[in-house]
């Protein structure tokens, strides 16, 4: 039986990037292969400065969506930015600094919840498709101790409000209402929904 729709169809190989990831993120990339979506990784060096009054979902929204446009000037595939951003009373929790600047920010979250802002942008046939999700996380306090420790274990260096839910610091988290995936760093429900809107198969081919 040919795996094929027509005369002209050619297989699908699950191995071929279908996407352009316009981040060098290696959380958003493994995130994507768990949908089965092979990625094609294009970094890009985009400005992250908030501009002057802009809101958090503004922000994000905006640099998922330059991203998503950069990237696809280097590329024939569809192409997906993103952007996520820890948000507590209202500032914009980014990368840490240094050891200080990430305790500082693990003291401000401990024992109260927090909002965590994650853009997805799609840009291909059908324009620039983009989506915002917000998800809640409650922590529990944490000790000068742990925050010492989890510095030291290398883990929060890059990650926007100095921690990652997926790794060490799950065990700080008390409660999360919202989308887990957005929190690590791609929001898998509405990615998936934007990705079929642009013709971009997933479960290796099986969906479309």
């Amino acid at each position: 039986m040919s795996d094929t729709t027509g005369t002209d169809a050619t297989p699908f190989d699950a191995t071929r990037p279908v996407l352009c990831l316009a981040s060098a993120s290696p959380r958003r990339r493994d995130l994507l292969a768990s949908i089965g979506v092979v990625v094609e990784v294009r970094p890009l060096d985009i400005d992250e400065t908030p501009l002057p009054d802009e809101d958090a979902v503004a922000y994000v929204s905006r640099l998922a969506c330059e991203k998503a446009l950069a990237g696809a000037g280097l590329t024939t595939l569809p192409t997906l930015g993103s952007d996520t951003a820890v948000v507590c009373d209202g500032e914009i929790l980014g990368k840490p600094e240094g050891r200080e600047h990430a305790a500082s920010m693990l003291r401000h979250l401990a024992g109260r919840a927090h909002e965590v802002l994650t853009a997805v942008a799609v840009s291909g046939p059908a324009g620039v498709l983009a989506a915002c999700v917000t998800t809640r996380v409650t922590m529990r306090e944490i000790t000068e101790e742990e925050i010492t420790a989890y510095w030291a274990s290398g883990e929060p260096v890059d990650k926007a409000g100095g921690y990652a839910i997926q790794g060490l610091a799950a065990v700080f988290v008390e409660r999360l209402e919202g989308s887990h995936s957005a929190v690590v760093g791609l929001p898998l429900f509405e990615t998936a929904a934007l990705l079929r809107r642009q013709g971009v198969a997933v479960w290796g081919g099986a969906l479309s």
